[in-house]
This record gives structure tokens, C-alpha cells and sequence, in this order.
């Protein structure tokens, strides 16, 4: 299992845009990709639960990655919260 700890950089958090880009890109690998919040969990593949976070600017969230291509899929998640988040 990969995990990532990220601090959310982005004025308004993970909203609809970013959200809806992550889950294609989640979507692209078997893995099991979960984003996690003070508690509360989400499916990186399912967009509603990653607005149910409300995760805003400032927030850390932790990325665990689980399956056959962990380890592109923690790059390429990795990548993208950099760029968009």
C-alpha cells in the first residue's frame, strides 16, 4: 500500500472541476484509491464522495493506495494534486 499526505493549496478546495478530473484519473487504475479527511473517507472514483469531504484550503488530507498498479497510480495522484489542488 502507497499513502500520500497532501495540505490542499487551492483557494476553494476540492471542488467540482478539480474533483471531477481526479475521479477520471482514479478511474484509470485498478487500484483501490481512498482520500481521507479528519476521520471521514472517500473513493477517489466517486465524485460525490470526494465533495462530501469539503476538503478546503489548508486542509491535509491522506491518500492510501492499494492494488496491482499502486505504484503509477500514487505518481500520477501524486502529480495531480500538486498541479490542481
Amino acid at each position: 500500500m502507497k499513502s500520500i499526505t497532501y495540505t490542499i493549496t487551492d483557494e476553494l478546495g476540492i471542488h467540482a472541476r478539480p474533483a471531477g478530473l481526479l475521479v477520471k484519473l482514479a478511474g484509470g487504475f485498478q487500484s483501490k484509491i481512498t482520500i481521507s479527511k479528519e476521520g471521514k473517507e472517500a473513493d477517489a472514483k466517486r465524485i460525490m464522495a470526494l465533495m462530501g469531504l469539503s476538503a478546503t484550503k489548508g486542509t491535509v488530507i491522506t491518500v492510501e493506495i492499494e492494488g496491482p498498479d499502486e505504484a503509477d497510480a500514487a505518481k500520477a495522484v501524486e502529480d495531480f494534486l500538486k498541479a490542481n489542488l
